[in-house]
This record gives structure tokens, C-alpha cells and sequence, in this order.
């Protein structure tokens, strides 16, 4: 009997498909990939295949392919009915609107009238509907940006990162229509079989996912501020504390997310936390 194999598609290159291939190597899944469209894990029962990002939901859609990895702008203007199965914590961005320096915003009816260029027609059409705006789209691929000084369009609706690409263009952004990241979708409908594959898959990306998300912390403390320390280091359960050789002095070890380290570090400090040590974390099961 054939064992079933999970079909999952990712971007087929760019910053999304480096990361999208990296953390499946950090979950322990070998994939070969020596430039084919196509690649069999060697240790986990995927198949990984290498399409163009703006297939991806197509695809799942039409049976073609299991899951994918994928910007949620995408799945959200191509087949918003896919399921979103786990946010993956990378490739974020958001979809804004954006005119140029010049103007002077008022708020949303401002739009009220105007042509708005983007790849996103969906999406943007939505947000209008939704804000009782009355305004034409454009839909173009590619270039967004160069609308409004070529005179195609008032305004833009596009991807931004860190938003130099619009300062080099003359445009502002001024309202956020969504925010996006990389995740992993599926059909509403998959069998069984598949189902407990990607629970598995799902299962190692959330142990990867905690680990990245917390720091492994040791420290010295006098007895008598243990409590106190335990208090601000809560753990997973809770700190492990061991006697040191110097009497009245312990070694508490635990777990914390590594934006609160920095926000306790201070306090841990004002207790007489000593030799404090902050460690990564490889994998993390809760």
C-alpha cells in the first residue's frame, strides 16, 4: 500500500521561498532541492513543489496541491474561502493606500471620486464597500507605485514593507487596508489521512515557533530573593531552583519570552540576580 504524501507548494524563489525552505529544515525535514519543480522530503511524507506565489491558492483550490505557504494578501484576493491553518511569523507586510506627498488627506473620503491603481481589486474593492467610499480601481501587476506620476491613477493601493519604496515615488501612505504575513493554508476539505500529516507538520512548526519565540534563562540568587526572582520567571510550570556549593545561594533556571527578559532584567538585577545567563532554545513542546 502507498503511504499518502502531503503536496505543499511554496513561492518558487525570492526572500519567501529561502525562509519557507529554511524553517522546514529547522523542523528536521530533509528536502532536496536541486533546482526542479518538484521535491520529496526524504524523512516526512511531503511533497514539496516550487510555484509561482500568486498560483499557489488557485491550485489548492482546484485539488492540485494539498497546502501552501503563502502571503494571507494573496490567499486573501485570490480564494479567501482557503483555510488558514497557521500563521508562520514571517514575510509580513501590509496592504495600504498611499497618494501622493503633495496632497493634503483628510480621511477615507478623500477617495470619494478617484481612481485608485493596484494589483489587489478584491481586496480594495472590499475595503471600500466596507467605508462607504465610491471610487474607481485600476487594476494593473506590477510597478503600482508609478501610477499617480504618470497620471493613470489618483492613488495606489499596494504592498508595503518599510515604505522607502513609496518615499522614492512621491506618495504617503495613509490608510492600512490589511495587515499580512506568510501562512500556511489548506481546502476546506482534506482527507483524513492528509489531515493527520499536516497536525503533524503543524505540530513541529509550533515547537519551532515557541522555541524562536523564548530564551532558556539561568541566574544565581541570594535564598531569601528566590520568591521574588520565581515571581517574574514564571517558567513553563515553574523554575527549576538547585543549591549552589556557596551556602544560602541557589541557581534558578526557567523559561521566559525574550521581550519580558528585557523588560525584568532590572528587577531580576535589583534582587541580586547574579551570572545571568540567556540561552536560545531549539525546540520547544508544550
Amino acid at each position: 500500500m502507498t503511504t499518502q504524501r502531503l503536496r505543499i507548494a511554496i513561492q518558487k524563489n525570492g526572500r519567501l521561498s529561502e525562509t519557507s525552505q529554511d524553517l522546514f529544515r529547522q523542523c528536521g525535514i530533509r528536502i532536496p532541492h536541486g533546482g526542479s519543480l518538484r521535491s520529496e522530503a526524504q524523512n516526512f511524507p511531503i511533497d514539496l513543489l516550487f510555484l509561482r506565489d500568486d498560483d499557489i491558492p488557485q491550485y489548492i483550490a482546484d485539488g492540485v496541491i494539498d497546502a501552501g505557504i503563502v502571503g494571507e494578501n494573496i490567499v486573501t484576493e485570490k480564494r479567501p474561502e482557503l483555510r488558514i491553518v497557521y500563521r508562520l511569523g514571517f514575510g509580513k507586510c501590509r496592504l495600504s493606500l498611499a497618494i501622493p506627498k503633495g496632497e493634503t488627506y483628510s480621511g477615507p473620503d478623500w477617495f470619494n471620486g478617484k481612481k485608485i491603481a493596484t494589483s489587489y481589486p478584491n481586496v480594495l474593492g472590499r475595503f471600500l464597500t466596507q467605508n462607504g467610499i465610491e471610487a474607481d480601481i485600476e487594476e494593473i501587476s506590477g510597478s503600482v507605485e508609478i501610477a499617480p506620476g504618470i497620471g493613470l491613477a489618483d492613488a495606489i493601493c499596494d504592498i508595503v514593507s518599510t515604505g522607502s519604496t513609496l518615499l522614492s515615488n512621491g506618495l504617503k501612505e495613509v490608510e492600512s487596508v490589511m495587515k499580512s504575513e506568510a501562512v500556511l493554508v489548506t481546502s476546506q476539505e482534506l482527507s483524513s489521512n492528509l489531515s493527520v500529516i499536516l497536525e503533524q507538520l503543524v505540530f513541529r512548526l509550533s515547537s519551532l515557533r515557541h522555541a524562536q519565540e523564548n530564551k532558556y534563562i539561568l541566574l544565581n540568587a541570594p535564598n531569601d530573593a528566590v520568591k521574588d526572582i520565581c515571581s517574574i520567571l514564571p517558567g513553563m510550570k515553574s523554575p527549576t531552583i538547585l543549591p549552589l556549593a556557596d551556602s544560602g545561594w541557589s541557581s534558578v533556571h526557567s523559561v521566559i519570552a525574550e521581550d519580558e527578559f528585557w523588560e525584568n532584567i532590572d528587577k531580576l538585577k535589583a534582587l541580586g540576580a547574579q551570572g545571568i545567563l540567556v540561552c536560545p532554545i531549539e525546540k520547544m513542546i508544550l
